[in-house]
């Protein structure tokens, strides 16, 4: 079963890339004339952390990262920790802590999760935000950790198309190492919640019963806790 969905997480992204093509196109040519202007100085962080502001300009998160360093995340199962090594993967590190420190974890969906397999989390519930991220892609890190169990890499639909989109491994999937997919992290507690976040959706749409990744990028959570109300979430993320 693990093969029948290789191929899946590696065109994660792409369904939804193919029905808003020519909408993405347009974004990402706004958003590269709008940074120019606003990336010399990111706006302060607001109450709750949460940086409404940076998040619609990806441009202003380039912050780099500490060489090491750990993230809560608190969910509707319970917590669990992360801990990021830079050396691993430098650029999917630094784009992950910016999304930490500029609150972008805040109430967002597990949409995909397959028992035995992974889970996948991080497009954004508030629609307008996600438009913002699709364009912002990054390069690729050359895979120097194995995707075994507990270790968490950036979800693609090909070379060079990390943004958002993250899962961490069920089980042993160093299979995908080949594939391009470079950890960064791992977790080092609570993978007994990470287990047990709700996988009775199974594969997306149209493949599964899950959502479909289209609507989510278009919809964000208003879909999701309407069709899916079983899923789980996380409800913040910060660096310890």
């Amino acid at each position: 079963m693990q093969n029948k969905h290789l191929a899946l997480v590696f065109a994660v992204a792409l369904t939804a890339a193919c029905s808003q093509k020519t909408q993405e196109a347009s974004q990402a040519g706004m958003g590269q004339a709008a940074t120019e202007t606003q990336q010399a100085a990111a706006p302060a962080p607001k109450e709750n952390n949460i940086n409404m502001e940076a998040l619609k300009n990806p441009a202003a998160l380039a912050e780099k990262a500490p060489e090491t360093f750990k993230v809560k995340f608190n969910t509707t199962k319970g917590d669990f920790t992360l801990e990021i090594t830079r050396a691993w993967a430098p650029l999917g590190a630094d784009r992950f802590y910016n999304l930490v420190k500029a609150g972008y974890f805040t109430d967002i969906a597990f949409f995909r999760v397959i028992s035995g397999f992974m889970v996948q989390f991080g497009i954004h519930g508030d629609p307008a935000v996600s438009a913002a991220w699709r364009p912002a892609s990054i390069k690729d890190d050359a895979v120097q950790q194995s995707n075994a169990r507990g270790y968490i890499s950036y979800a693609m639909a090909g070379p060079n198309t990390r943004t958002t989109q993250f899962f961490i491994n069920f089980g042993n999937n160093s299979n995908l190492d080949s594939m391009g997919f470079s950890p960064f992290g791992k977790v080092t507690d609570g993978m007994a919640v990470v287990d047990s976040i709700y996988s009775g959706y199974g594969e997306g749409a149209p493949s599964g019963m899950g959502p479909d990744q289209g609507l989510v990028q278009r919809q964000g959570n208003k879909y999701l806790k309407a069709e899916f109300p079983k899923m789980d979430y996380i409800l913040s993320a910060a660096i310890q």
